[in-house]
Protein backbone atom coordinates (compact mmCIF):
# COMPACT_ATOMS: atom_id res chain seq x y z
CA UNK A 1 0.00 0.00 0.00
CA UNK A 2 1.00 3.53 -0.86
CA UNK A 3 2.76 5.88 2.23
CA UNK A 4 0.30 8.77 3.09
CA UNK A 5 2.09 11.79 2.37
CA UNK A 6 1.85 14.35 5.15
CA UNK A 7 1.72 18.30 4.20
CA UNK A 8 4.15 20.17 6.57
CA UNK A 9 2.37 22.76 7.82
CA UNK A 10 4.39 26.25 7.50
CA UNK A 11 5.73 27.74 10.30
CA UNK A 12 3.99 31.12 11.35
CA UNK A 13 5.64 34.17 12.15
CA UNK A 14 4.45 34.00 15.53
CA UNK A 15 6.01 30.45 16.15
CA UNK A 16 9.35 32.06 14.65
CA UNK A 17 9.49 34.48 17.42
CA UNK A 18 8.64 31.55 20.37
CA UNK A 19 11.76 30.15 19.15
CA UNK A 20 13.36 33.48 18.87
CA UNK A 21 13.21 34.17 22.25
CA UNK A 22 13.68 30.46 23.68
CA UNK A 23 16.75 30.11 21.94
CA UNK A 24 17.95 34.07 23.66
CA UNK A 25 17.14 32.94 27.17
CA UNK A 26 19.03 29.89 26.45
CA UNK A 27 16.22 27.53 27.88
CA UNK A 28 14.90 23.87 26.78
CA UNK A 29 11.23 23.60 26.08
CA UNK A 30 10.43 21.95 29.69
CA UNK A 31 12.45 25.56 31.91
CA UNK A 32 10.43 27.32 29.34
CA UNK A 33 6.81 26.44 29.57
CA UNK A 34 7.68 26.72 33.43
CA UNK A 35 8.32 30.22 33.37
CA UNK A 36 4.06 30.04 32.07
CA UNK A 37 3.02 27.06 34.29
CA UNK A 38 3.12 25.26 30.84
CA UNK A 39 4.45 22.18 30.26
CA UNK A 40 7.44 21.30 27.35
CA UNK A 41 4.41 19.74 25.05
CA UNK A 42 2.67 23.09 24.81
CA UNK A 43 5.83 24.63 24.47
CA UNK A 44 6.61 22.57 21.41
CA UNK A 45 3.15 22.90 19.83
CA UNK A 46 3.64 26.96 19.95
CA UNK A 47 7.08 26.62 17.79
CA UNK A 48 5.25 24.45 15.20
CA UNK A 49 2.65 26.79 14.82
CA UNK A 50 0.27 24.03 16.23
CA UNK A 51 -1.65 26.14 18.22
CA UNK A 52 -1.05 29.72 19.76
CA UNK A 53 -0.18 31.19 23.01
CA UNK A 54 -2.62 32.84 24.80
CA UNK A 55 -2.96 36.84 25.03
CA UNK A 56 -1.76 36.49 29.01
CA UNK A 57 1.07 34.43 27.76
CA UNK A 58 2.21 36.61 25.53
CA UNK A 59 1.60 39.40 27.83
CA UNK A 60 4.84 37.17 30.08
CA UNK A 61 6.80 36.36 27.10
CA UNK A 62 6.93 40.64 26.52
CA UNK A 63 7.56 41.08 29.77
CA UNK A 64 10.60 38.16 29.54
CA UNK A 65 11.95 39.13 25.94
CA UNK A 66 12.57 43.17 26.43
CA UNK A 67 13.20 45.71 23.66
CA UNK A 68 12.42 45.03 20.85
CA UNK A 69 10.46 41.66 20.77
CA UNK A 70 8.82 42.86 23.52
CA UNK A 71 6.55 45.52 21.32
CA UNK A 72 6.18 41.79 18.89
CA UNK A 73 4.16 39.97 21.85
CA UNK A 74 2.35 42.57 23.22
CA UNK A 75 0.88 43.84 20.08
CA UNK A 76 -0.24 40.06 19.48
CA UNK A 77 -1.71 39.93 23.15
CA UNK A 78 -4.04 42.93 21.75
CA UNK A 79 -2.01 45.60 23.66
CA UNK A 80 -1.46 48.68 21.40
CA UNK A 81 2.44 49.68 21.48
CA UNK A 82 0.78 53.50 21.56
CA UNK A 83 -1.07 52.67 24.43
CA UNK A 84 1.56 51.46 26.23
CA UNK A 85 3.71 54.03 25.53
CA UNK A 86 1.16 56.77 26.80
CA UNK A 87 0.65 54.72 30.09
CA UNK A 88 4.14 54.21 30.47
CA UNK A 89 5.54 57.46 29.23
CA UNK A 90 9.20 56.55 30.15
CA UNK A 91 9.00 53.50 27.53
CA UNK A 92 8.66 56.25 25.01
CA UNK A 93 11.08 58.54 25.94
CA UNK A 94 13.88 55.56 26.44
CA UNK A 95 12.85 53.92 22.89
CA UNK A 96 13.27 57.97 21.44
CA UNK A 97 16.81 58.45 22.73
CA UNK A 98 17.63 55.23 22.26
CA UNK A 99 17.26 55.81 18.16
CA UNK A 100 17.80 59.68 17.94
CA UNK A 101 20.53 59.91 15.27
CA UNK A 102 23.14 62.64 15.68
CA UNK A 103 21.49 65.80 13.99
CA UNK A 104 23.76 68.77 12.25
CA UNK A 105 21.27 71.68 11.32
CA UNK A 106 21.59 73.25 8.08
CA UNK A 107 19.58 76.25 6.35
CA UNK A 108 18.47 76.04 2.79
CA UNK A 109 16.61 78.49 0.41
CA UNK A 110 15.56 82.00 1.35
CA UNK A 111 18.73 83.56 0.75
CA UNK A 112 20.25 86.11 2.90
CA UNK A 113 17.28 86.79 5.06
CA UNK A 114 16.12 85.16 8.27
CA UNK A 115 12.79 84.08 9.29
CA UNK A 116 11.75 85.22 12.56
CA UNK A 117 10.47 83.56 15.28
CA UNK A 118 9.96 80.20 13.51
CA UNK A 119 9.98 77.38 15.45
CA UNK A 120 11.20 73.82 13.93
CA UNK A 121 10.38 70.06 15.39
CA UNK A 122 12.47 67.36 14.20
CA UNK A 123 10.14 64.72 13.48
CA UNK A 124 11.44 60.91 13.43
CA UNK A 125 10.93 59.38 9.52
CA UNK A 126 10.41 55.49 10.32
CA UNK A 127 11.34 52.18 8.54
CA UNK A 128 7.62 51.54 8.65
CA UNK A 129 5.26 51.34 6.35
CA UNK A 130 1.21 51.54 5.81
CA UNK A 131 -0.23 49.81 3.43
CA UNK A 132 -3.02 49.74 0.57
CA UNK A 133 -6.46 48.02 2.02
CA UNK A 134 -6.41 43.87 1.41
CA UNK A 135 -2.49 44.00 1.52
CA UNK A 136 -0.56 42.67 4.80
CA UNK A 137 2.02 45.09 5.44
CA UNK A 138 5.64 44.36 5.36
CA UNK A 139 6.73 45.85 8.48
CA UNK A 140 6.44 43.65 11.48
CA UNK A 141 5.23 45.03 15.17
CA UNK A 142 3.51 48.53 15.35
CA UNK A 143 3.54 51.89 14.43
CA UNK A 144 6.72 52.66 16.50
CA UNK A 145 8.69 49.72 16.19
CA UNK A 146 10.75 50.31 12.71
CA UNK A 147 14.32 51.95 13.09
CA UNK A 148 14.53 55.89 12.17
CA UNK A 149 15.56 55.79 8.62
CA UNK A 150 16.28 59.92 8.93
CA UNK A 151 14.82 63.22 10.55
CA UNK A 152 12.22 65.61 8.87
CA UNK A 153 12.38 68.95 10.35
CA UNK A 154 8.39 70.71 10.08
CA UNK A 155 7.05 74.11 11.90
CA UNK A 156 5.91 73.03 15.22
CA UNK A 157 2.23 74.28 14.39
CA UNK A 158 2.39 71.51 11.79
CA UNK A 159 3.03 69.12 14.89
CA UNK A 160 0.50 69.65 18.02
CA UNK A 161 1.76 66.82 19.99
CA UNK A 162 5.34 66.83 18.98
CA UNK A 163 6.03 63.50 21.49
CA UNK A 164 3.80 61.47 19.72
CA UNK A 165 4.55 62.96 15.96
CA UNK A 166 6.45 60.09 13.32
CA UNK A 167 6.70 59.70 10.03
CA UNK A 168 6.12 56.96 8.15
CA UNK A 169 5.88 55.58 4.37
CA UNK A 170 2.90 54.89 2.08
CA UNK A 171 3.02 51.47 0.20
CA UNK A 172 0.19 51.02 -2.53
CA UNK A 173 -2.47 52.76 -4.33
CA UNK A 174 -5.58 52.85 -2.38
CA UNK A 175 -5.38 56.11 -1.47
CA UNK A 176 -4.51 57.41 -4.48
CA UNK A 177 -5.52 60.24 -6.08
CA UNK A 178 -4.78 62.00 -2.79
CA UNK A 179 -1.99 59.79 -1.44
CA UNK A 180 0.26 58.23 -3.97
CA UNK A 181 2.30 54.98 -3.43
CA UNK A 182 5.45 55.86 -1.31
CA UNK A 183 4.31 59.44 0.07
CA UNK A 184 5.53 59.92 3.57
CA UNK A 185 2.96 60.47 6.14
CA UNK A 186 3.05 62.88 9.38
CA UNK A 187 0.94 60.62 12.41
CA UNK A 188 0.26 61.50 15.47
CA UNK A 189 -0.71 58.26 18.01
CA UNK A 190 -1.93 60.69 20.53
CA UNK A 191 -4.99 61.42 18.22
CA UNK A 192 -6.69 58.14 18.68
CA UNK A 193 -10.40 58.69 20.06
CA UNK A 194 -12.91 57.57 16.52
CA UNK A 195 -15.76 59.53 17.95
CA UNK A 196 -12.98 62.84 17.06
CA UNK A 197 -11.47 61.48 13.90
CA UNK A 198 -14.73 61.30 11.78
CA UNK A 199 -13.77 62.30 8.21
CA UNK A 200 -10.69 61.75 9.13
CA UNK A 201 -7.45 60.13 7.40
CA UNK A 202 -5.96 57.64 10.30
CA UNK A 203 -3.53 54.66 10.33
CA UNK A 204 -5.28 51.32 11.30
CA UNK A 205 -3.51 48.66 12.75
CA UNK A 206 -4.58 44.61 13.02
CA UNK A 207 -2.52 42.16 14.24
CA UNK A 208 -2.40 40.10 11.50
CA UNK A 209 -2.71 42.38 8.12
CA UNK A 210 -0.38 44.99 10.18
CA UNK A 211 -0.60 49.03 9.22
CA UNK A 212 -3.16 50.56 6.88
CA UNK A 213 -4.16 53.88 6.27
CA UNK A 214 -7.72 54.75 5.56
CA UNK A 215 -10.09 57.29 5.48
CA UNK A 216 -12.69 56.43 8.83
CA UNK A 217 -16.05 57.16 8.60
CA UNK A 218 -18.59 56.92 10.66
CA UNK A 219 -22.34 55.83 9.90
CA UNK A 220 -25.05 55.67 12.42
CA UNK A 221 -23.62 53.09 14.56
CA UNK A 222 -21.19 51.56 11.86
CA UNK A 223 -17.69 52.74 11.90
CA UNK A 224 -15.48 52.12 8.60
CA UNK A 225 -12.56 52.27 7.07
CA UNK A 226 -12.80 53.64 3.50
CA UNK A 227 -10.20 54.40 0.50
CA UNK A 228 -9.98 56.69 -1.32
CA UNK A 229 -10.20 54.72 -4.75
CA UNK A 230 -13.29 52.91 -5.66
CA UNK A 231 -11.51 49.89 -6.56
CA UNK A 232 -10.61 49.04 -2.94
CA UNK A 233 -13.25 47.49 -0.81
CA UNK A 234 -13.94 49.57 2.44
CA UNK A 235 -13.51 47.56 5.72
CA UNK A 236 -16.29 47.52 8.78
CA UNK A 237 -14.62 47.81 12.27
CA UNK A 238 -16.29 45.35 14.72
CA UNK A 239 -15.13 43.27 17.76
CA UNK A 240 -13.94 40.42 14.96
CA UNK A 241 -12.26 42.20 12.64
CA UNK A 242 -10.05 43.67 15.51
CA UNK A 243 -8.86 46.50 13.74
CA UNK A 244 -7.47 49.29 16.24
CA UNK A 245 -7.11 52.87 15.50
CA UNK A 246 -3.42 53.92 16.50
CA UNK A 247 -3.01 57.45 14.62
CA UNK A 248 -4.27 60.61 12.88
CA UNK A 249 -2.38 61.25 9.99
CA UNK A 250 -1.60 64.90 10.54
CA UNK A 251 0.25 66.09 6.27
CA UNK A 252 2.43 64.20 4.02
CA UNK A 253 4.76 64.94 1.60
CA UNK A 254 5.15 63.31 -2.12
CA UNK A 255 7.36 63.36 -4.51
CA UNK A 256 7.10 65.23 -7.71
CA UNK A 257 7.09 62.65 -10.71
Amino acid sequence: MPRSIRKSIPQPEWAKSVVRLRAGLVLNQGAFGHAFHCSAMAVSRWERGVSEPQSHIYIEMGNLAGDPLCWYFWGRAGLSKEDLLRVVPRLRERLRQAQMPHLEIARAGGGARKPEGLQLVTIPLLKTVAASHGEKCESEGLLHDGAIESMIAAPKDWCPNPSTTSCLRVRGSSMSPLIQDGYILAVDSSQTEVSDLNGKIVIAWHCDQGLTVSRLNQFDHTIVLQSENANYQAITLSGKQKWKIVAKVLWWIGKSP
